[in-house]
């Protein structure tokens, strides 16, 4: 749920993301002529820290983060002010069109009645809201973005805590998507595809998201698929993963093999939000690019593979020519993308938040 204005004033924000076991915090100080990182890091935690989605131990997750401002930035972070990103696997997100012309109470009424019609919780147990993303004579397009209280609130309380204020709550892949279109500047519609570590997270952008998808099987389950396959132990199939992948080599058949149903079902997903935009949203402009990014997204091999079975290019994202490291030492180059995500939400502009 992207919030988008408690705070007017041109404040530095930094990202906060808590994946399935790690967290990461990213500052860029954009509002300059080139954003520059001022701070970043990582650290791990003990997944059943967090169920379903919940932080169910906030003072351990509490504890962890402190440790990560304490003794694992690089650099500072300078701000209290953080945008958090909830996976978007925890979210429900549904693009509607309406009549135009209708009012601000009717297209409240709108979104909830389409939320009870798709949203397998009470509406009482959500946090709901929508963006007007796009409007004709004729027709009004709404994106409702919903996520669970619990969820949420399980955040603010970690937050309070921390002694953080908290400017916006927002989708991994909306974080992901704000990144995209500042450091890519095409007008191309664009799928993008974010590797986390337990699902995919895929949306097409179209100078706005236009629908999202999640599809299970993220970089760890590479892992694991490769170690079993391989007889190998995880560390070993981490380090085949990011070293060889399914590039030509020893043991690219076996990988191959070994990944096939997980990317068969990616690709899968990714031919039914192509339909979906083509035939609902524009029959003319086509989809021209799959930009990929997060952990899995570095795999060598994995950009040709997705041009070959989808004759789209695919690349990964790189924006790290948009945003300066400066004199900060950057991170390797396998856990670069990792930081995609944070880099997004620290980009939000303060002055848009809550409008």
């Amino acid at each position: 749920m992207n919030s988008a204005s408690f705070f007017y004033q041109d404040k530095p924000i930094f990202g906060l993301d808590i994946g399935f076991s790690s967290i990461k915090l990213m500052q860029v100080d954009w509002l300059k002529k080139q954003p520059m990182v001022s701070g970043y890091g990582t650290a791990t935690f003990n997944p059943l820290i967090v169920k379903n989605g919940v932080i169910v131990d906030i003072e351990s997750m509490s504890k962890t983060i402190n440790q990560l401002f304490k003794t694992r930035l690089t650099g500072e972070i300078t701000s209290r002010r953080v945008a958090l990103t909830i996976p978007a696997s925890r979210a429900f997100n549904r693009p509607i069109k309406l009549p135009a012309k209708l009012t601000k109470k009717e297209l409240d009424e709108a979104a909830k009645l389409e939320a009870e019609r798709y949203i397998p919780l009470p509406l009482n147990q959500l946090y709901l809201d929508y963006i007007i993303s796009g409007q004709t004579e004729k027709e009004i397009d709404l994106f409702i973005v919903a996520a669970s209280r619990q969820i949420v609130d399980s955040y603010i309380t970690l937050c309070k805590l921390l002694n953080l204020d908290i400017v916006a709550i927002e989708t991994t892949i909306a974080a992901a998507a704000r990144l995209l279109v500042e450091a890519d500047r095409s007008d191309v519609p664009t799928i993008l595809i974010d590797f986390g570590s337990r699902s995919v997270d895929i949306t097409i952008f179209d100078k706005k998201l236009i629908v999202t998808g999640t599809v299970g099987g993220g970089s760890d389950d590479f892992t694991a698929r490769i170690a079993e396959k391989l007889n190998t132990t995880q560390q070993q199939a981490y380090d085949i993963k990011t070293n060889f992948g399914i590039d030509p080599g020893k043991h690219q058949k076996e990988i191959t093999e070994a990944l096939t149903p997980i990317l068969q079902q990616l690709l899968k997903e990714v031919r039914r939000v192509i339909r979906y935009y083509e035939e609902r949203f524009s029959a003319d402009r086509k989809i021209g690019q799959i930009v990929t990014m997060g952990g899995g997204a570095n795999m060598p091999g994995l950009s040709e593979y997705m041009t070959d079975m989808l004759r789209l290019p695919v690349r990964m994202s790189d924006p790290w020519g948009y945003i300066s490291f400066a004199n900060l030492q950057p991170p390797n180059i396998v856990e670069k993308s990792m930081y995609g995500t944070v880099a997004g939400s620290s980009l939000l502009n303060p002055s848009e938040a809550f409008e």
